[in-house]
């Protein structure tokens, strides 16, 4: 089978492939991530606020988002972005955002149903004791939020988290089928070119895991390390 498998293809791309499509795939992810816990962490304290103005708009689209694939969310914002764009801003034609801005977007909202559940579970993991004796303090309902049940609530689900993290790093390579250049779309480009499917395939297959496993092999010997702490 690998009789006459290329390294030297492999070796030739190195450059394109991890400055230019790894470079787009952990920009996207640590933005996406990052807009994905503030939007999910609004969301969760939407849901958890007892309001039903809040809480129920906050739960539609929690299980809206977790009830449509990703993939489809990705065309869904990268054709619908530029008609936002023109609404918001009056223009006469839509506003060319990117397929970096529309992917941004798609992944940001769509992970923010993912991390509110996440968040949720950690905030209602914090004993209503500390709660109640805020408010004997007298600190207000943001103070109480700030100072005591986000520090813990975010300490108490950093594991499950990056863990969330490492599947949004793996779920980036969706945005292949826009024909953006990220790690994957810049192996298949590649593998195209070359006519070397296998080898660049195998090869992204390979970097894949080996980032991912690294990474929850980190995550649980955070999680350890935070079990023990507790």
């Amino acid at each position: 089978m690998f009789a006459n498998f290329d390294f030297d293809v492999i070796a030739r791309s190195l450059r394109y492939l991890f400055f230019d499509g790894m470079t787009f795939t952990l920009i996207l992810t640590a933005l996406a991530t990052a807009g994905g816990i503030v939007f999910g962490t609004m969301l969760a304290l939407m849901r958890l606020s007892g309001f039903p103005l809040l809480a129920v708009p906050a739960t539609g689209y929690v299980n809206l988002m977790r009830s449509v694939p990703l993939v489809l969310m990705i065309f869904w914002f990268y054709f619908l972005v530029p008609y936002i764009g023109q609404w918001l801003t009056g223009a006469e034609r839509p506003i060319q955002v990117g397929y970096f801005t529309s992917s941004l977007v798609a992944f940001t909202l769509f992970e923010a149903a993912y991390f509110c559940e996440i968040m949720r579970a950690g905030i209602q993991s914090i004993s209503r004791g500390q709660l109640a004796a805020a408010q004997a303090l007298g600190m207000s309902y943001p103070q109480t939020m700030g100072y005591i049940v986000l520090p813990q609530a975010f300490r108490n689900m950093l594991p499950v988290l990056l863990t969330q993290t490492i599947i949004l790093f793996q779920d980036t390579s969706l945005v292949y089928v826009l024909s953006i250049t990220d790690f994957l779309g810049a192996a298949s480009k590649v593998a195209q070119r070359d006519g070397r499917l296998v080898e660049m395939y195998l090869f992204a297959a390979v970097v894949y895991f080996v980032i991912s496993f690294a990474a929850s092999q980190g995550v649980r010997a955070l999680s350890h390390r935070t079990a023990i702490i507790r």
